[in-house]
């Protein structure tokens, strides 16, 4: 006889008024130092009305800092996408020395201030650094300049489609690749078919992650920029000059550009994670099919078996049992 079952309340089960205080504390912070700012920046952007907004966010200045401002996440993203997908392939399918070296050079840009990987690129390629003077010898500039904007750039936006792609290859492992291989399948054929479509999604947000960074990215630009008003001006450089010239009207024009970069952005990070989600959900589902149709026939056949084997042995007897067998009486 089962005992009789008691409700027993979960580690995590807390009175109504905790949950409530913990979900409206958490509510009150994100209303305050997230939501109240954006809408303080598109109110103050059209304050003075539809028309100043226009003329703030049309004007050649900012025209110039948003088309940089493409511009530098147009180059930095595909060319993380490249090093990152490189160096995530090397760390997760392969084994070799200075793996442990190579993932610290991928974390560097978390650990160093934007400000100090600008003052780097200045000591390299500034007038006094080390190629300074081939540079000029040869009439190049990168400091102060384009170059130098989407170097530090990039810089800073290297580790984010790495970090994503690393543990979704370390969790995939290496026997689809392998399989390929022993197909006949080259390099870039197994990267193609098998690799890349296992961690698109991945990619995906890892290529979102790096495009935000990169429109925003304020101190590195900043200290390689020069502030050459609509010729080396990003829109977060082009927004602090407005500012400090006390142009708050169009700066906060300016900041809303930026801040709907940002939100189309985010966006399609959420719709990115839903897919991914569903992508996890749909590859777990296969894999539990998967072992239920492998244990399947192994638990037919372990329950079948002695059966058979029983009536075999059953049917064995009476083949070979004389007429009458062990069911015939004895003569008397």
């Amino acid at each position: 006889m089962s005992a009789p079952s008691t409700p027993v309340a979960g580690a995590t089960a807390e009175p109504a008024w905790v949950r409530r205080t913990l979900i409206g504390s958490a509510l009150v912070f994100l209303a305050g130092f997230l939501l109240l700012p954006l809408a303080v920046v598109f109110v103050e952007a059209l304050k003075k009305g539809l028309a100043v907004y226009l003329a703030a966010i049309t004007e050649p200045e900012a025209v110039s800092a948003l088309r940089l401002t493409l511009l530098a996440a147009a180059v930095a993203v595909p060319t993380n996408v490249v090093i990152g997908l490189a160096a995530a392939w090397s760390l997760a399918k392969f084994r070799f020395r200075g793996q442990n070296v190579l993932l610290t050079l991928i974390d560097l840009p978390f650990s160093v201030s934007p400000v100090i990987a600008g003052l780097i690129y200045v000591l390299l390629f500034g007038l006094q650094g080390w190629f300074g003077p081939w540079l000029k010898a040869h009439d190049l500039q990168v400091i102060f300049a384009v170059p130098g904007i989407v170097l530090a750039t990039v810089f800073v936006t290297f580790p984010f489609v790495a970090r994503e792609l690393i543990p979704t290859m370390q969790a995939q492992g290496t026997e689809q690749e392998e399989a390929a291989r022993v197909l006949g399948a080259s390099g870039w054929h197994i990267l193609r078919r098998v690799t890349l479509p296992n961690v698109r999604w991945a990619l995906l947000y890892g290529v979102i992650l790096c495009n935000a960074r990169a429109m925003g990215e304020f101190g590195a630009v900043s200290v390689v920029s020069g502030h050459v008003r609509g010729v080396t001006d990003t829109l977060p450089l082009h927004i602090e000059i407005l500012y400090n010239e006390y142009q708050s009207a169009a700066a906060f024009a300016v900041a809303s550009l930026l801040a709907l970069l940002a939100l189309v952005t985010l966006a399609l990070k959420a719709v990115v994670e839903r897919r991914m989600a569903r992508a996890a959900r749909l590859a777990v589902q296969a894999a539990r099919k998967d072992d239920v149709a492998a244990r399947g026939p192994q638990r037919s056949n372990a329950v079948g078996r002695p059966r058979r084997s029983a009536y075999a042995q059953a049917g064995g007897a009476a083949h070979h049992a004389p007429i009458g067998g062990a069911l015939a009486a004895p003569a008397p």
